[in-house]
């Protein structure tokens, strides 16, 4: 029987306030263990919370970018449930009236639809130790020091049918939040993360099946391949008989596969109710407005405008709008004088450029190379003052310690020649020392021409404008018979 797979993921997106959304202590990355907390973010009998401005802002703009409803009126409330890492026993998030509903993004082809993206504070963080750790831990050790950081929870409705459509769904949306500067989408730090749910049904079937949670995929890869191991786990359970349970799966990246992690997920009740110590919060339509002012061109707009505007290949457009910093060097690049030599700025950025920030974990911001000096780079060798081979040689110097092209040009003597006359002396010289050669060449061996190159380019030291040297070799050799 042929099956098809049901994808939903919810991501849980930390937004890139100062401070966490409901006290004063700081979001910084990689303290000590329990170095930055306080009475509130632990929940210390009496203290309240104090719901931080920015958090909502920054769900807003994240709301819009995604296509998103905000509320005029949302509420948090109290999701009640014990486990270590949850010292005062609840968590503040938003259940009934979230701030964003019925959004969607766009991946190859297909439109996925969000369900909502609402606020929370996240919960602490336990160090299993001793043994082999995931599997059989001796002992936990808990750090509070993400205890009520700000979330943003985006749950998409279940229409991703491919693992590898939920790949570039979370591709897509980690370029997005970047692109509008809500969350820096840090896998490795836990700053962006990704739960799968994940069902089968047979083919053309509408109804959905019993669907299982993943969770514990810290890459993109990882989300990829532990959801089609969970398919084929299903599909083989179903087929050999077994019926899927509703459960918590943890996936192992070294075995490849899913485990249980805990059962009959909805038979847990959270209890929410209203939170008493924060009031219903209002969003006036005009704070809205000026926070969509603000958005930026979005990498798909962006995209399909590099491509009509420019007549670059998809695959270029894509690499150059991915993030915000390489579409802004592109553009910044083009403004600095290279509108002319758009195809070479492409060429560069999506090939050696690309290359070079992802053996270094860049991006175009913290290279020494300016969008001015690439410029003058490419311009100078789509004019022909440099040959593609010295603009090549001279692209891992500019990248790693910078500098004027123009000046190290001129300083070494770079700059290649295209004086005819110089150029036709050139090639007297290799025909006079070259009489054999030529008169084969005469003779029908055309192939000899390549070996007239080669020594024009050793006399030459690889400065003669090629374009300018071919034209004047065909004009003077002889016609072959």
């Amino acid at each position: 029987m042929p099956w098809e797979s049901v994808i939903g993921l919810e991501v849980h997106a930390q937004l890139k306030t100062k401070t966490k959304i409901f006290c004063g202590c700081p979001t910084d990355f990689g303290m000590e263990p329990n170095e930055q907390i306080c009475p509130v973010c632990i929940g210390m009998p009496g203290v309240l919370p104090v719901l931080n401005r920015e958090a909502v802002e920054l769900a807003i703009r994240t709301g819009l970018a995604l296509n998103c409803e905000i509320a005029a009126d949302c509420r948090f409330d109290r999701k009640n449930y014990f486990y270590a890492d949850l010292p005062k026993g609840y968590q503040i998030s938003q259940f009934e009236l979230p701030i964003c509903k019925e959004g969607h993004l766009d991946i190859t082809g297909k439109t996925v639809r969000i369900q909502r993206a609402h606020l929370e504070e996240d919960a602490g963080k336990l160090v299993h130790a001793g043994a082999d750790g995931l599997h059989g831990s001796e002992y936990s050790l808990a750090d509070y020091n993400r205890s009520s950081m700000p979330l943003l929870e985006i749950v998409s409705q279940p229409d991703i049918e491919t693992p590898e459509q939920a790949r570039e769904y979370l591709t897509n949306l980690r370029n997005i939040l970047r692109y509008v500067e809500t969350c820096d989408g840090n896998l490795e730090e836990g700053s962006f993360r990704c739960d799968a749910n994940v069902s089968i049904r047979p083919k053309g079937e509408t109804k959905l099946g019993t669907r299982t949670e993943i969770k514990n995929m810290n890459s993109f890869k990882a989300v990829q391949r532990a959801i089609q191991s969970e398919i084929e786990r299903q599909i083989a359970l179903v087929e050999s008989g077994g019926t899927v349970v509703q459960e918590t799966r943890l996936w192992d990246d070294n075995t490849g596969k899913t485990f249980t992690m805990r059962s009959k997920e909805d038979a847990h009740d959270y209890r929410y109710f209203p939170e008493p110590d924060l009031m219903p919060l209002q969003i006036d339509r005009e704070w809205v407005e000026r926070v969509r002012q603000t958005l930026p061109e979005l990498p798909n707009a962006r995209r399909e405008r590099y491509m009509s505007q420019f007549g670059l290949t998809a695959e270029s457009a894509t690499i150059l709008s991915e993030t915000r910093e390489m579409a802004e060097f592109f553009e910044a690049t083009l403004k600095a004088g290279a509108e002319s030599a758009v195809a070479e700025a492409a060429k560069y950025l999506v090939g050696p450029i690309t290359a070079y920030l992802n053996d270094k974990k860049l991006d175009p911001s913290q290279i020494a190379l300016t969008p001015d000096h690439f410029a003058k780079l490419i311009v100078a060798e789509k004019s022909g003052t440099i040959g593609s081979t010295t603009s090549k040689q001279l692209l891992p110097e500019l990248l790693e310690k910078g500098g004027d092209p123009a000046v190290i040009i001129k300083e070494r003597n770079l700059a290649q020649i295209s004086d005819p006359a110089v150029i036709k002396g050139w090639i007297q010289d290799v025909f006079a020392r070259s009489e054999s050669q030529l008169q084969d060449y005469k003779n029908g061996k055309v192939k000899l021409r390549q070996y007239f190159v080669g020594e024009l380019m050793k006399l030459a030291k690889g400065k003669a404008n090629t374009q300018v040297m071919n034209q004047l070799l065909d004009e003077m050799l002889p016609t072959p018979q």
